[in-house]
């Protein structure tokens, strides 16, 4: 009986379940579909152990974000209670225990969970194997074997979350339907929510309080940047400054919307023509009360929007980002790198004298050549010694000179002086380093010129008294090498007056190793004789190896990844001088910058959408209670001659507000921080706000305006029983 009961409630009130179905549904669908990622990732040709680091990270996210949608589904029952609470005393009038009204809500909610579930299940393994492709696109990879997969751990997973979720909203039901008394529920319909109008002056006094605050909090964000760009003496400092600037612009956005209403209230008074037209004086009323009572709800939705929009949108940018530099900065199948030591390494160093008979620390002799030194590294599980040469083909071998003479103490060239020369500020994200300290490096030309016939391009000529800069970093750092070349700058360098024989900088022909972000912030190209009259030490060697043809994948990658000891650089006389670099090869690059761009991307559509549809949601069951409340005014209207197309209109300004204003507001967020971000991350490379990350971020809006178009279409119906309800009496 009860059984029977409990359906026959569910389905008549299928309306007032609805948001609750589609938003535990959405939910079902998501925690399935994204649990399912280790085994997507098992479909595309990936790196062993990726699988079970991005499923963890994923899991153990899902546990998180289960406890928001579980706040959330409270919220949402507290709707449908709200709604029903004449119907849980009339039940108790007719003579039923408040145990058997609990186990009908229990029912209930037990139907409308478990047909969320089956149908959240249903979409999650379509979404999960569409997702496999979207998987391989991210991870730049194809995908090996393709067949339908279903993930009983994703479903325990789901399943685990659904189940507490849950609970905890039908420990919520019976909390109320134990606690309530029958008099209070059967006079629920005839209580509305009690609400103070502010005075309109105060309001719109917060209203501009609040915007100087998101003004000034927004100028802050501009001037300072982020903390990382602090150096490490003012970290603290900076940190200080930018909790000051997140406070402001948070204490504006509440107060903004705190005074909003009345605001808008006192201009349109002003504006007695449009006032008085329709039921715009109704509406502005109406407003004006509501968003007193939500107001504080309505900037924490802001500032959430606000963190979901910013962490897809920068996210997945800085995931595109490294996927487009990496093939900028990866020029080689092959690259090894030597570091030496420099009068200042030694100068600096406790260990620059022979302990025990070990080699002491000392400037090298020249440059080492890496195939041959490297032919000293042995293999851990052969023994036998690395041989490069058989595997290289074309090769080549360039050095980096610090700009630091022996026997001097600054640079002879740095990116402050430069930034000073042209007149620009130092590149946000670089204020960390001491710029006047960060010397550029300096290359020869004859070397250079090597670089380039190795890349197959045209060779340079500098004569006696030129010179260009390379680098492979971002448009921040590049537009002061640009500005310099195309003022000509001339640079003092050893007793030579040398000018720029080019205008820009040639990014395609700066990387000098394989790596996945850049790793030449700046080196000069110099005639040779500069070098050599100059003495400065030799900072670095790069080499760079293409593979011989026709060799498989483990001749080549199976044998440079294989485990080795390296041993120690010596010089000619049998002193440490210096040690191995990096070493890295095309695919390891490419590899690399995948995990993190598809790791990056995964991460922020998540948390997202679930944030997303958390805001969604609230603000659809804030306007629902509203319209619920406000049952009475639209029966007095319609009895005053008021056609309900009118009424539907005035329903529909206020739901637009409640909607449109906290995304306007995360948006204008939104934009600010980016722009600090984007010039953080073109260190690297430009930013670029659009493709994937447009796609998403209208996927995210257009489930934002599904909310809105069901808010609408679910008030249309409770303004309609509204009045059907009066004309009937």
């Amino acid at each position: 009986m009860l059984c029977k009961l409990a359906w026959g409630n569910v389905r008549r009130a299928s309306r007032d379940y609805l948001v609750y179905l589609l938003t535990l549904t959405l939910s079902v669908t998501v925690f399935y579909a994204f649990n399912t990622i280790s085994i997507q990732v098992d479909f595309v040709t990936m790196e062993e152990g990726l699988s079970e680091l991005l499923g963890g990270i994923i899991s153990g996210l899902t546990m998180f974000l289960a406890f928001v949608m579980g706040f959330l589904m409270v919220y949402a029952n507290n709707f449908i209670m709200k709604r029903r609470k004449k119907e849980l005393g009339l039940y108790q009038v007719l003579g039923m225990s408040r145990g058997q009204v609990s186990r009908i809500m229990a029912l209930e909610t037990a139907i409308v969970s478990g047909a969320a579930f089956v149908l959240g299940i249903a979409c999650g393994v379509g979404l999960s194997q569409v997702m496999t492709f979207f998987t391989a696109s991210l991870f730049k990879t194809q995908i090996a074997d393709f067949h339908f997969f279903f993930s009983w751990t994703a479903l325990f997973y789901t399943a685990l979350c659904l189940l507490a979720i849950f609970a905890v909203t039908l420990l919520f039901n019976l909390r109320v339907v134990r606690r309530a008394k029958v008099i209070d529920l059967m006079s629920a319909d005839r209580r509305s929510e009690s609400i103070k109008v502010r005075n309109p002056w105060a309001s719109a006094a917060l209203f501009v309080v609040g915007c100087a605050l998101i003004g000034v909090a927004y100028l802050r964000l501009l001037r300072d940047g982020l903390p990382i760009d602090a150096a490490p003496s003012d970290m603290d400092a900076a940190m200080g400054q930018f909790g000051l600037t997140t406070g402001m612009v948070t204490a504006g956005t509440i107060l903004f919307f705190f005074g909003f209403s009345g605001f808008m209230l006192k201009v349109l008074q002003g504006a007695r023509g449009l006032y008085w037209r329709g039921l715009n004086m109704f509406t502005m009323r109406q407003l004006s009360a509501k968003v007193n009572t939500v107001s504080f709800s309505m900037a924490i939705i802001s500032m959430i929007l606000f963190l979901a929009i910013t962490s897809v949108t920068g996210g997945m940018s800085i995931a595109d980002v490294m996927n487009t530099t990496v093939e900028r900065v990866t020029p080689a199948d092959y690259s090894r790198t030597v570091m030496y030591y420099t009068p200042m390494t030694l100068e600096m160093s406790s260990d620059a004298a022979i302990e025990d008979g070990e080699p002491r620390m000392a400037l090298p002799d020249g440059p080492v050549d890496i195939i041959k030194a490297g032919e000293q590294n042995v293999m851990a599980e052969t023994g036998e010694h690395f041989d490069l040469a058989r595997i290289a083909g074309d090769h080549v071998q360039t050095q980096l000179y610090e700009s630091i003479p022996r026997g001097g103490q600054e640079n002879v060239v740095n990116l402050g002086a430069l930034c000073d020369a042209v007149n620009m500020p130092i590149p946000k994200g670089m204020g960390s380093a001491d710029t006047n300290v960060m010397g550029l490096y300096l290359m020869p030309e004859s070397e250079y010129n090597d670089y380039l016939r190795f890349r197959g391009m045209d060779e340079i000529e500098l004569g006696s008294d030129g010179y260009l800069i390379t680098s492979d970093m971002g448009s921040t750092v590049n537009d002061v090498y640009n500005a310099v070349l195309s003022k000509g700058v001339e640079l003092e360098i050893a007793g030579h007056t040398l000018t720029p024989v080019v205008d820009r900088v040639n990014e395609d022909a700066s990387a000098f190793v394989d790596s996945t972000m850049g790793s030449n912030p700046g080196t000069v190209i110099v005639p040779d004789e500069v070098i050599e009259q100059g003495g400065f030490p030799v900072y670095a060697s790069n080499v760079l190896v293409n593979y011989k043809d026709g060799l498989s994948y483990e001749e080549t990658e199976g044998y440079v990844r294989q485990q080795r000891s390296y041993g120690q650089l010596l010089n000619d006389t049998g002193n440490e001088c210096g040690i191995w670099g990096m070493e890295m090869t095309r695919v390891q690059s490419y590899e690399s910058t995948n995990t993190m761009n598809g790791l990056i991307s995964y991460l922020a559509i998540y948390i997202g959408f679930v944030l997303v549809v958390a805001c969604a949601a609230i603000l659809t069951i804030q306007q629902l209670s509203n319209v619920a409340d406000s049952g009475k005014s639209c029966r007095i209207l319609s009895e005053l001659g008021t056609s309900h197309a009118e009424i539907m209109r005035s329903v529909l300004v206020q739901q637009a507000v409640f909607f449109v204003f906290p995304l306007v507001i995360a948006v204008a967020h939104s934009f600010v921080a980016l722009d600090v971000v984007i010039e953080i991350v073109e260190l690297f490379g430009g930013m670029s706000i659009g493709g994937m990350v447009g796609v998403t971020c209208g996927i995210f809006l257009l489930c934002y305006g599904g909310y809105f178009v069901v808010t609408y279409v679910m008030s249309r119906g409770i303004v309609r029983d509204s009045i059907r309800l009066r004309h009937a009496h």
